[in-house]
């Protein structure tokens, strides 16, 4: 911001940060408020004319300069003078504790007059603290924390970088009541107040719940041919996989192969006979839950559902072994 002030009796007083517009203050009111960013360089320009037979700079009651004697310790003030007719202050990298009353203080041969400027240094928005990234359990209660500083007082807003990412109801903390799965992902939180970019970090919220079968695939299989069963599971952390054939857990053999790819299980029987048809159980498991589903190999023209949904069993034995095998890691 460039600012002149005019004062009647004939000293000039201007601010001027760098690359900033001019506006124009008049004198006549109270000492005007100035405002610079940290780190800028700023010019409080004293024009005085022929008249003056001393002059010096303060700060609040702390003599700067006396004429052109230097009494301030501070290497990042100096003086401009260009030509006798100005007397202007430089102030490089502004920081907070250059905040305050400056005056332009002058005598002449009728009166002592001075002009006053207050400047106001504003830091941009700077987050300082931050959550780190968590893991927790489906129904948990998560608080975020997002602590920043800055002048005047940053805003700070979240944000879950979901597709929507709509604005949070949370300020420098984020309270999640009973945290469910679909609110898992990556959440950002930005500090803001108008001095600079604003500044944005992000923390990383992991849910695990047990696991739900969400589709399965029975196999319709003519003897001779090879037949396949799929199951596919949401679940985090991802969950163990095991088939069953009655009572009997399966495992890798000649005719029968087993594939697991993330939450997603397969089961091929090949060159199928007629014993190999029936039920077959996949179960699924992590260590916050189990969920099984039977899946069928039947011949043509039986007419069952290749393609529903899962269909899943409560057979007490079936989870007793699953939550055996899962803890033992058998």
């Amino acid at each position: 911001m460039h600012i002149s002030v005019v004062h009647s009796s004939g000293i000039l007083l201007c601010l001027i940060p760098t690359g900033f517009p001019v506006r124009s203050v008049d004198m006549q009111r109270a000492t005007d408020n100035i405002t610079i960013r940290q780190g800028d360089t700023a010019i409080i320009r004293c024009y005085v004319d022929d008249k003056v037979s001393k002059v010096a700079w303060l700060n609040r009651s702390n003599i700067i300069f006396a004429g052109q004697d230097k009494w301030s310790l501070d290497p990042r003030v100096d003086l401009v003078t260009k030509g006798q007719l100005e007397y202007s202050l430089r102030i490089q990298k502004v920081d907070v504790y250059d905040e305050g009353s400056y005056t332009c203080s002058i005598q002449t041969k009728q009166q002592p007059k001075t002009s006053q400027v207050y400047l106001i240094v504003q830091v941009p928005a700077s987050i300082y603290q931050v959550s780190n990234d968590i893991t927790v359990n489906e129904g948990t209660n998560v608080t975020l924390s997002c602590l920043a500083s800055g002048r005047p007082d940053p805003a700070i807003t979240w944000r879950l970088l979901n597709p929507s990412a709509e604005p949070l109801d949370g300020e420098e903390y984020l309270d999640i009541i009973g945290i469910m799965r679909t609110q898992a992902g990556r959440y950002e939180c930005k500090a803001s107040n108008d001095v600079a970019t604003p500044d944005v970090k992000y923390v990383n919220v992991v849910v695990n719940y047990p696991p739900t079968i969400k589709k399965t695939q029975s196999s319709e299989t003519p003897v001779g041919r090879n037949g396949t069963l799929r199951c596919e599971v949401t679940a985090v952390p991802t969950p163990e996989f095991e088939w069953y054939r009655d009572d009997k857990r399966l495992s890798n053999t000649q005719s029968m192969t087993i594939q697991i790819s993330g939450t997603t299980t397969s089961l091929t029987i090949a060159n199928v006979t007629e014993e190999d048809y029936g039920n077959y159980t996949c179960v699924a498991s992590n260590r916050l839950g189990v969920q099984n589903a039977s899946l069928f190999l039947y011949r043509p023209g039986t007419g069952r559902d290749i393609n529903g949904s899962a269909c899943v069993s409560q057979s007490l034995w079936l989870l007793l072994a699953s939550f055996a095998c899962l803890f033992l890691k058998c």
